[in-house]
């Protein structure tokens, strides 16, 4: 078994989207409850390859990624986005290549419990 279909496995029974997005604000990869939600839920198309900004249109969503990737940058620390109209608290969180450097970020979701 390739390292590859061991970490696609792993992502795709995570119950919740995933998307990961390059340096360039590329989305690169997305999980299949990521796929379920932006293709089947809100419409969009294949947005592997294309801009996040794709599917957050305002400029006050597209300044609060950019500020949360530079803050991520920084400091390291993941970043709390809010909390989702399905209850959902949203994530930010950078992804470090082998050698060290920034290469992206990944959007995470989970279930609020907090009322």
């Amino acid at each position: 078994m390739e390292q590859q279909e061991i970490m696609q496995g792993i992502l795709d029974a995570y119950p919740y989207p995933i998307v990961f997005v390059d340096n360039a604000f590329i989305i690169r990869f997305m999980n299949r409850f990521a796929k379920y939600h932006y293709y089947q839920e809100r419409g969009y198309a294949d947005l592997i390859g294309k801009s996040i900004f794709d599917c957050h249109h305002t400029e006050a969503a597209k300044e609060k990624i950019k500020a949360a990737y530079a803050g991520i940058q920084r400091n390291g620390k993941e970043v709390f986005i809010g909390v989702n109209t399905r209850n959902q608290r949203m994530y930010m969180m950078g992804v470090r290549g082998a050698n060290g450097e920034w290469i992206g970020f990944f959007e995470r979701f989970e279930l609020n419990l907090v009322k």
